[in-house]
């Protein structure tokens, strides 16, 4: 949240001290726990509207699926929003194949950690709250034994 606090300081014109520590991103944790979905270019798109127009969100999401960029979907669902998550699915179903993997992280890093990878036309099969994060693949991803990948396209 540092943005915040630096956007808020700013815009008041208060100076403070602040410290940024650096971290480790939900959609990268989630990644490692499924094996290298976000080894080529990716994007990240948070589908809530508390802050942002759905059509705002519905928008890069479409630019994303055509653009053939892997994406990580935070803030999926919640109580009061649902149908965002089904919109999305709806949008990069019409730009990816049915077998494109999908992996499904919730609460990594905790005892309560659930990973799973999927795919386009099923993962909506599952349980997916706040707690998770969405990871669709792009057109050359695909499953090697257990793991999501995303090929560079390094030749071996």
């Amino acid at each position: 949240m540092a943005g915040l606090v630096i956007e808020l300081a700013g815009s008041e014109g208060i100076s403070v001290p602040v410290e940024i520590v650096s971290g480790v991103t939900a959609s990268h944790s989630m990644a490692s726990r499924l094996g290298a979905p976000l080894m080529l270019d990716y994007a990240c798109i948070s589908l809530s509207d508390l802050l942002v127009p759905w059509e705002t969100i519905e928008e890069r999401l479409r630019h994303v699926a055509q653009a053939d960029l892997v994406v990580a979907l935070y803030n999926p669902r919640s109580k009061k929003r649902i149908h965002q998550l089904d919109d999305a699915a709806e949008i990069f179903r019409q730009h990816r194949p049915p077998t494109t993997p999908v992996g499904i992280g919730t609460a990594i890093g905790t005892g309560e950690e659930e990973v799973l990878i999927s795919d386009l036309s099923n993962f909506l099969d599952f349980e997916i709250a706040m707690r998770s994060t969405v990871i669709i693949g792009n057109s050359s991803s695909r499953v090697i034994g257990k793991w999501f990948v995303t090929p560079r396209g390094y030749r071996v």
